[in-house]
Order: structure tokens, then sequence, then C-alpha cells
């Protein structure tokens, strides 16, 4: 935009156990450090997309929504394939490969030297993520004793959380030297993570995997993903009516169709269809993607407001996105003790009904100066960091809460696919929303528009984590 002026895994097959592997709290803090860089990368780049514009010749919004975009559509898309042949394979080898990948990639993207290359190379970086995700809370699953399982993915999918959301102070302040950077960073944290994991972190594998996943129904998902998004993302420019639109749209239909009817039919399909037979782990999907969505647009939004709107540099946007994400821990150690008296679908309603309001009371505060930003966006954003903090980790850790031990890992996989997916969506209408306008007057209208879009998404995301209550209204 131009400036204004899952509990139990399958059968074991592990090593000895040492001091190291023997000490759970160790392995929950190697595991999480790779979740948490994997995360990070989904969401750093939003407060570098006027430096990464401006580095390649004045790309557009749009264009380097892609940066974003390519990797959270292959993340989506490789989670669950990738999962199935580390339970075949070995979780440990799998995390170490991916690890690798995405750290090599990471050094692709900081020398790329052109926005497509940059896309290219955020593909492969997301592959690697794709491994390092599910591996992780399978070998942590794995290695912790059982009556203390559904507390370290509560922790594990809460450090995901703080990287959601502590993504663009993080690349704040490394894009005030240099966008680069942000990539740069993931090297010496991949590298001891890689090394911690090789000492500290026991193998693990299901022995009763003996296929690959459907690998065909995985590159429908990935097509078909990536030509809604471009439909979206393109559809103002090209015309919502015009053939191109209308192409994308189509073949974005036809692909998902397509991958639905593999998941049907393969025998080993890339989501199992009976998994959304287990009516709280379909009502956590709906309400997952919806959330993600939400949750991915604000933070774009209240990035390119400041710095477009408000004309902020990087480092002080990323210190005035700072509050909320500092809300997450705080409010997800509130949350870990709530949920033993409060149902985790009540509880993640509420969180998405809090993020709604601090949205609805941002936008009718919010004006032309920065210099308001303590009255006039601060309450709000605070609100919104409530709500994430409440709800996203508590979506995570009840998806899995009913599946079948067999299937948790699977259902682990499925969900954070589903919330890929949502960002997807979010980054893809917010930029076809925004577009570029030419006066405040314009721009507020446009963000209003954005504003309210996302309050509304977040409350449809409450009602389907109201799905996963039961009839008495506890967790189903």
């Amino acid at each position: 935009m131009a400036h204004i002026q899952s509990t139990a895994p399958g059968p074991l097959r592990l090593p000895p156990a040492t001091s190291a592997t023997s000490r759970p709290k160790v392995i929950l803090g190697v595991l999480s450090l790779a979740g948490f860089m994997a995360n990070l990368d989904v969401f750093i780049v939003n407060v570098a997309f006027d430096k990464i514009a401006e580095s390649f010749h004045g790309a557009s919004t749009s264009d380097v929504s892609w940066v974003l975009n390519a990797y959270a559509i292959i993340f989506a898309a490789l989670l669950i394939p990738l999962g199935r042949l580390a339970d075949k394979i070995g979780r440990k080898k799998m995390f170490q490969a991916g690890m690798g990948v995405f750290t090599l990639a990471s050094v692709l993207c900081a020398i790329a030297p052109g926005l497509w290359w940059l896309v290219v190379f955020r593909a492969v970086q997301a592959a690697g993520a794709a491994a390092l995700t599910p591996t992780s809370l399978g070998l942590l699953l794995a290695a912790v004793p059982g009556e203390r399982r559904l507390h370290y993915v509560r922790i594990w999918s809460a450090v995901a959380a703080i990287a959601a959301a502590a993504g663009p102070v993080l690349g704040g302040l490394l894009v005030t030297a240099d966008w680069r950077w942000i990539f740069v960073l993931n090297v010496p944290i991949g590298i001891f993570a890689a090394l911690a994991a090789q000492r500290a972190v026991p193998d693990s594998r299901d022995t009763k995997v003996t296929k690959l996943p459907d690998m065909i129904g995985a590159g429908l998902l990935t097509f078909g993903v990536g030509a809604l998004a471009l439909a979206i993302v393109k559809g103002g420019g090209w015309g919502w009516a015009s053939g191109s639109t209308i192409a994308g749209f189509v073949a974005a239909a036809v692909l998902l169709a397509g991958f639905v009817w593999r998941a049907e039919h393969h025998p080993v399909p890339v989501v199992d269809p009976h998994l959304y037979r287990v009516r709280s782990f379909a009502s956590a999907n709906l309400a997952m993607i919806a959330f993600g969505l939400g949750m991915s647009a604000y933070l774009l939004v209240i990035v390119l407001w400041m710095q477009n709107v408000w004309q902020w540099s990087v480092i002080a946007t990323g210190f005035a996105v700072a509050p909320a994400p500092a809300m997450v821990p705080i409010v997800t150690i509130l949350a870990q003790r709530l949920a033993k008296r409060i149902p985790g679908g009540l509880l993640s309603a509420i969180g998405c009904a809090v993020f709604a309001a601090g949205t609805i009371l941002l936008l009718t505060s919010i004006g032309p100066r920065g210099a308001d930003y303590a009255i006039a966006v601060l309450p709000g954003h605070l609100l919104v960091g409530v709500g994430i903090g409440l709800a996203l980790p508590t979506i995570l850790s009840s998806a899995t809460h009913n599946l079948p031990p067999e299937r948790a890992s699977t259902g682990s996989a499925v969900i954070n696919m589903t919330r890929q997916l949502g960002f997807v969506l979010g980054v893809s209408i917010i930029v076809a929303t925004l577009g570029n306008p030419a006066s405040y007057h314009a721009a507020h209208t446009v963000f209003a528009h954005a504003w309210w879009t996302i309050a509304a998404v977040e409350l449809a995301a409450a009602l389907g984590c109201l799905g996963m209550l039961d009839r008495r209204g506890t967790a189903q």
C-alpha cells in the first residue's frame, strides 16, 4: 500500500534414557524453542512490508503479501504428510532434517536477490517448518509422563501463541538495521536447537504407520489454497468480474473439491474425514480457521496503519505493537488455571469475544495523530492481546482432547493446518480490502471496514468454540 500523505502417540521405540533425556522440562524447552522459531516466521515479516517493497524496486503490497502467503500455504499443506512420514521413519530424524532445511532456507532468504526469489526461499523455509512442528509435538508427547501430557501441550501451544504475537515486535527491532536480519536471526537459534535436540530428546516413531499419506491430495490442497489466495489478492486489480479472477476462484473450487474427494477415497488421506465426526474436533477447526483469519488480519492491519497512515518507523511500530504480545504469556498462565474450572470451549469463546471487543474499541477511537496512541489504540490493543492469550492455546490444546489416542498426532497436525489456512485467508482478504487509499479519510474508511470484518470474524470464531461444548455446557 502506498504511503499516505494432542494426547498419546503410537507405539514408541526409544533409546536408553540418559540424565538429559529423563528430564521432561529440558525436552519441553528444546522442542518449544523449535516450535517458537517455526511459528515466529509466519508473522515476523509483517513490519518489514514497506522495507522489502523499497528494497525490490517498489514492489506492491499485493506482491509482498506472497512472502507471507507462500510460507503459510506450504506450511499448511505439508504439516500432515511430513508428520506421517516422521511417524514412519523416526520423528527425531525428521525433526533434524526439518531444522536443517529451515536454517539453510533462512540463509537463502537473507541473501535473496529479488522478491520472487525471496518467495521461493520462503516456501522452502515453510517446508522445513512443516517438518519441525508435528515432530516437535510428537517427540514431546512421547517423552513426557502420560498424566502431564495435556499440561505440556498447553505450554507448547502457548509458546506458539507468543511467537505469533511477538513476531512484529522482533521484526521491528531487526528491520531497523536491515529487513534481512529477520531471517539471519533463525540461524543461531536453529543450530542451537538442532544440537540440543540431538543431545536431550529421545527418538520415537509409530510402528503402525506403514504407508505414506496421499501426496496428490497434499498437492491439490496446496494449489487450491494458492489459487484462492491469488484470486482474493488480485481480484481488486483484475476486476472481480474479470475472467482471471473468476478462473482463479473456479480453479480453487475444483482443486479443493478434488482434495475432499481424495480424502474420502484414498486409503491414507491427508486429512482423515472420520476426525470431523468428533463434534468437538470439527467445531475447533471451524473456530480456528476464523480465529486465525482474524488474528493474521489484525496484526497486519495495525502494522500498516502505523507505518502508512501515521508514518511511524519500523522500530516505533514494533514497540507500539509490543503491549499485546506482552499480555499473551501472562494471560496464558491465567488460562491454564481457569481451564481446570472452565470448559475449554467456553474459555476460548470468551477469548474470541474479548478479541472482537478490543478491535471494536480500537476502531471507534483511533484517529489521524500517532500522539493519541495511548488513549486511542492501547486499550483496545491490550484487549486483543488478552483475547489471543485466552483463545489460541485453548483451541489448540482442546481440539484433540476427545480424539482416540491413535489419532491424536494427526488431529494436532490438522488443527495447525487449519490455523495456517486461516492466516492465508486473513492476509489475502486484508490486502484486497485496503487497496491504495490516497487520503486520510479514504484510509480511515477502508481500515474501519477491515477492523469491523475482523471483529465479526472473531465473533463467528466464538460461536465455533461454543460448539466444543456438549448440551450440558461442558467440554465434549
